[in-house]
C-alpha cells in the first residue's frame, strides 16, 4: 500500500504541469469572487492552509477554474490527507464535494488528462484504504465511492 507520502507525488507529479493562472475566479463578477481570487492569489500550492478554504459556507475553491483547481489539487490533496483540524474538521468531505459536482459533467473531471484522472483514483483508493472510517464518520463514504466511480470512467486503471 502506498504511503501518504506517495499519494502526494504521484499527485504533484500528475499536475506538475498545470500553471498558475493569473486568476482563479471570475474576480470582475462580484466582491465575493474578488474576495476568493485575492485569497487564492495570495497562496501557492505549499502555503494553502485549512483555514483558507475549509470553511464550506466560504469556500473560494467553489469558484475557482478549472484550470485553478488543477493548480491547487496538490494542496488539496494535502489537506485532505492532513488529521482533521479541530475548528474545520476534516477536509476530504469538501474535497469529494468538489470532485463530484455536477457527477460526470464535472467541468474539472473533463479538464484532467487520463494520467491526472488515474492520480486523482489513486489518492481516493488510498482514502479507501486508509481513511474509511474518517469518511465514514463524516458521513462521506458514499461520496467516496461515487468520486471513486465516476473519476475511473474511462480510464484504464489497472
Amino acid at each position: 500500500m502506498p504511503s501518504d507520502a506517495d499519494i502526494l507525488q504521484t499527485i504533484k507529479q500528475a499536475f506538475a504541469g498545470c500553471r498558475r493562472p493569473k486568476h482563479f475566479t471570475d474576480y470582475m463578477h462580484c466582491e465575493e469572487c474578488a474576495e476568493h481570487d485575492e485569497v487564492l492569489r495570495s497562496r501557492d500550492v505549499d502555503t494553502l492552509q485549512i483555514e483558507d478554504v475549509g470553511n464550506p459556507g466560504w469556500d473560494p475553491i467553489c469558484f475557482t477554474s478549472p484550470e485553478g483547481f488543477a493548480y491547487y489539487l496538490p494542496a488539496l490533496t494535502r489537506l485532505a490527507l492532513a488529521e482533521p483540524d479541530s475548528a474545520h474538521g476534516w477536509y476530504g468531505t469538501q474535497l469529494l464535494w468538489h470532485l463530484l459536482s455536477d457527477g460526470r459533467k464535472n467541468h474539472r473531471l473533463l479538464a484532467c488528462t487520463s494520467e491526472q484522472r488515474f492520480a486523482v483514483v489513486q489518492f481516493l483508493r488510498h482514502l479507501v484504504e486508509t481513511r474509511a472510517s474518517l469518511a465514514d464518520s463524516h458521513c462521506s463514504t458514499d461520496d467516496l465511492f461515487q468520486a471513486l466511480e465516476i473519476w475511473s470512467d474511462e480510464i484504464d486503471i489497472s
